[in-house]
Protein backbone atom coordinates (compact mmCIF):
# COMPACT_ATOMS: atom_id res chain seq x y z
CA UNK A 1 0.00 0.00 0.00
CA UNK A 2 1.40 3.40 -0.85
CA UNK A 3 2.25 5.91 2.06
CA UNK A 4 -0.19 7.84 3.64
CA UNK A 5 -0.28 11.61 4.61
CA UNK A 6 -2.34 12.84 7.32
CA UNK A 7 -4.39 15.66 6.20
CA UNK A 8 -6.85 15.65 8.11
CA UNK A 9 -6.84 13.63 11.72
CA UNK A 10 -8.44 10.27 11.18
CA UNK A 11 -8.37 10.21 7.48
CA UNK A 12 -5.88 8.77 5.70
CA UNK A 13 -5.38 9.99 2.50
CA UNK A 14 -2.77 8.53 -0.81
CA UNK A 15 -0.49 10.47 -2.44
CA UNK A 16 -0.33 7.85 -5.13
CA UNK A 17 -3.02 8.51 -8.13
CA UNK A 18 -4.24 5.23 -9.40
CA UNK A 19 -5.07 4.59 -13.46
CA UNK A 20 -7.15 2.63 -15.25
CA UNK A 21 -4.97 0.25 -17.07
CA UNK A 22 -4.85 0.96 -21.37
CA UNK A 23 -5.36 -0.93 -23.89
CA UNK A 24 -4.29 -0.95 -27.89
CA UNK A 25 -6.91 -1.57 -30.32
CA UNK A 26 -4.43 -3.65 -32.84
CA UNK A 27 -5.50 -3.81 -36.39
CA UNK A 28 -4.16 -6.80 -38.22
CA UNK A 29 -2.91 -7.56 -42.39
CA UNK A 30 -5.11 -9.24 -44.55
CA UNK A 31 -4.88 -9.14 -48.39
CA UNK A 32 -8.98 -8.91 -48.98
CA UNK A 33 -8.32 -5.32 -48.06
CA UNK A 34 -7.17 -2.43 -50.44
CA UNK A 35 -4.76 0.75 -48.83
CA UNK A 36 -7.70 2.64 -49.82
CA UNK A 37 -10.37 0.74 -47.23
CA UNK A 38 -7.55 1.06 -43.90
CA UNK A 39 -7.83 5.00 -44.84
CA UNK A 40 -10.46 5.27 -45.19
CA UNK A 41 -11.90 3.27 -42.39
CA UNK A 42 -9.16 5.21 -39.76
CA UNK A 43 -10.71 8.47 -41.27
CA UNK A 44 -14.11 7.62 -40.04
CA UNK A 45 -13.76 5.40 -37.21
CA UNK A 46 -11.03 7.10 -35.50
CA UNK A 47 -10.62 10.83 -37.07
CA UNK A 48 -7.02 9.70 -38.37
CA UNK A 49 -5.26 12.00 -40.83
CA UNK A 50 -4.96 10.61 -43.68
CA UNK A 51 -0.88 10.97 -43.77
CA UNK A 52 -1.20 9.19 -40.14
CA UNK A 53 -3.49 6.61 -41.75
CA UNK A 54 -1.05 6.29 -44.65
CA UNK A 55 1.84 5.38 -41.79
CA UNK A 56 -0.65 2.64 -40.51
CA UNK A 57 -1.13 1.13 -44.02
CA UNK A 58 2.82 1.19 -44.61
CA UNK A 59 3.34 -0.67 -40.50
CA UNK A 60 0.06 -3.12 -40.68
CA UNK A 61 1.37 -4.19 -44.99
CA UNK A 62 4.66 -4.74 -43.40
CA UNK A 63 4.70 -6.24 -39.69
CA UNK A 64 1.25 -7.65 -39.83
CA UNK A 65 -0.43 -5.46 -37.19
CA UNK A 66 -0.40 -1.68 -36.36
CA UNK A 67 -1.86 -0.31 -32.98
CA UNK A 68 -4.19 2.08 -34.16
CA UNK A 69 -5.52 3.81 -30.69
CA UNK A 70 -4.53 3.20 -27.32
CA UNK A 71 -7.17 3.99 -24.43
CA UNK A 72 -9.73 2.30 -21.40
CA UNK A 73 -10.49 -1.25 -22.17
CA UNK A 74 -14.40 -0.25 -23.22
CA UNK A 75 -13.36 2.34 -25.58
CA UNK A 76 -10.92 0.05 -26.99
CA UNK A 77 -13.73 -3.03 -27.07
CA UNK A 78 -15.93 -0.41 -29.02
CA UNK A 79 -13.25 0.17 -31.52
CA UNK A 80 -12.00 -2.75 -32.31
CA UNK A 81 -16.29 -3.87 -32.63
CA UNK A 82 -16.42 -1.10 -35.04
CA UNK A 83 -13.57 -2.01 -37.06
CA UNK A 84 -15.28 -5.04 -37.41
CA UNK A 85 -18.60 -3.63 -38.19
CA UNK A 86 -17.01 -1.61 -41.21
CA UNK A 87 -17.90 -4.12 -43.73
CA UNK A 88 -15.94 -5.47 -47.17
CA UNK A 89 -14.25 -3.40 -49.46
CA UNK A 90 -16.15 -3.01 -52.63
CA UNK A 91 -12.90 -2.30 -54.42
CA UNK A 92 -12.05 -6.01 -54.07
CA UNK A 93 -15.10 -8.32 -55.62
CA UNK A 94 -13.88 -11.69 -53.21
CA UNK A 95 -13.57 -9.35 -49.79
CA UNK A 96 -16.08 -10.78 -47.67
CA UNK A 97 -16.42 -8.38 -44.98
CA UNK A 98 -14.32 -6.64 -42.33
CA UNK A 99 -10.75 -6.23 -41.67
CA UNK A 100 -10.13 -8.23 -38.35
CA UNK A 101 -8.40 -6.37 -35.10
CA UNK A 102 -7.85 -7.68 -31.46
CA UNK A 103 -7.73 -5.50 -27.72
CA UNK A 104 -4.45 -6.31 -26.02
CA UNK A 105 -3.46 -4.97 -22.38
CA UNK A 106 -0.60 -1.95 -23.09
CA UNK A 107 2.78 -2.79 -21.65
CA UNK A 108 3.18 -0.82 -18.57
Amino acid sequence: MPPATILNPGIAQHTRDQHAPLYNVVLLNDDDHTAEYVIEMLEKLFAIAPSDAWKHVVEVDSTGRTIVMTCDLTAAEFGRDQIHAFGADWRIPQCKGSMSATVEPCPE
